[in-house]
């Protein structure tokens, strides 16, 4: 027969509360809706929470939790929008991916052509013709949002930035960005230069996580070049607690935006903002909404990879029953006061009939609540139940004969 029951207690006692999303294994990967009036909000409309309508001043915006992929809030999140100097992030997931493969060293020096010395905008202030250290230029494209560094990194990889736009595209469509596309190494602007907030929320998740040893670069407050002093323009490493990154981005047609990382303990929430009207508005909406998300949000791990979630009875087997498990951590981000509201059920037919193989998938957990996406979990065999000899199954077999059940 199949056991279907709501699960409070065992591996997940004390943990009643609605599931908030899927982990990072399960994410969605929504199409762009593009610039459509009537399918965008608007700046100052509100962006929509697992706990509501909430006002963000912002066009495009996007907070999700770094560890499971959680969407805390969203808003236009897959509208494609110009992202300024935020593209630079990906400019740095190539560069890093060039030092781990040995391709790049941080003490080489690479030239600066004229191309580079003539860039406008946010600059490093290189000197035409001079060689300058790659570690040196990666402190002025993350400090400075310098122009100039960004295309002296490019010709140094690929020749020509040009040629680089080509190898940022590649890369992107790699490592999961699917809508956007990039013209240039910069973010300077070009019609056909777009992202969406999604997308530089994958990336930011990405630079994090694959390289762990280059991400503090993200987390230096001022950097001197050339005998000039400039400072970290990404307002959440003075005013957000565990603030250490990333990337701030401005022109006229993106307005101001923010690709911002903080984390405090175990979790750690990445902001993705764009469209603001000003600078202040870019510190104020940032810090309001990093804190929001630690504030209204916590990571629960619903159990761990081995814990036996249920005893399944199995029929005709070596021992009586087979742990069930999960197989793998279950990590999920839950508003803090929903945890009450939490429904977990179990799935599986019971008995089993032997033999069963560990990590055989044996039943499914089903996680929800009221107004939480459904999640289903696999459920694994956590050992192997051989099959009883001959003579063992005799009494097994009379006693299904004689009561007319198995078990």
């Amino acid at each position: 027969m199949t056991d279907r029951r709501t699960l409070l207690g065992g591996a997940l006692a004390g943990l009643a509360g609605p599931v908030l999303a899927t982990p990072a294994l399960a994410q969605r990967a929504p199409a762009p809706r593009g610039r459509r009036a009537a399918a965008t909000q608007s700046a100052g409309s509100p962006a929509d929470t697992p706990l509501g309508p909430l006002d963000v001043l912002a066009r495009q915006a996007l907070v999700i939790d770094f560890a499971t992929g959680a969407t805390l809030l969203e808003k236009n999140a897959d509208e494609l929008m110009p992202p300024s100097s935020m593209s630079k992030l990906m400019t740095m997931y190539v560069v890093f991916e060039q030092l781990k493969a040995g391709r790049l060293q941080l003490d080489q020096s690479l030239p600066v052509s004229e191309r580079a010395w003539r860039m406008g905008g946010s600059k490093m202030f290189v000197d035409l013709g001079s060689q300058i250290k790659v570690e040196d230029l990666i402190h002025g494209v993350i400090v400075h949002s310098g122009n100039d560094a960004c295309v002296v990194l490019a010709e140094g990889i690929s020749g020509s930035e040009t040629q680089f736009a080509e190898l940022l595209n590649q890369t992107a469509r790699r490592i999961g960005l699917q809508h956007s596309t990039f013209r240039n190494s910069t973010g300077w602007p070009d019609p056909d230069h777009k992202m969406t907030a999604r997308d530089l929320s994958i990336l930011a998740r990405r630079i994090i996580a694959d390289f762990p040893e280059y991400y503090p670069f993200y987390n230096m407050r001022s950097f001197r070049y050339n005998n000039i002093t400039q400072e970290n323009r990404n307002p959440l490493l003075s005013r957000v607690a565990g603030a250490d990154g990333l990337k701030t981005g401005h022109t006229e047609d993106a307005g101001y935006g923010l690709t911002g990382s903080a984390k405090r303990g175990d979790r750690r929430v990445i902001l993705v903002l764009n469209g603001l009207p000003t600078m202040r508005s870019r510190s104020e909406e940032s810090e309001r909404l990093m804190e929001w998300a630690f504030r209204e949000f916590e990571a629960v791990v619903l159990f761990r990879a081995q814990d036996t979630i249920e005893e399944v009875p199995v029929y005709l087997g070596e021992r009586a029953k087979v742990p069930m498990v999960g197989g793998r951590d279950l990590v999920l981000t839950l508003p803090r006061q929903w945890r009450s509201r939490l429904e977990v059920r179990l799935h599986y037919d019971a008995p089993l009939t032997a033999p069963v193989a560990r990590g055989q998938q044996i039943g499914e957990m089903q996680v929800g609540g009221q107004g939480v996406p459904e999640l289903r979990v696999p459920l694994l065999a956590g050992a192997d139940v051989e099959k009883l000899g001959l003579i063992s199954r005799i009494p097994a077999v009379v006693s299904q004969f004689v009561f007319g059940a198995r078990g």
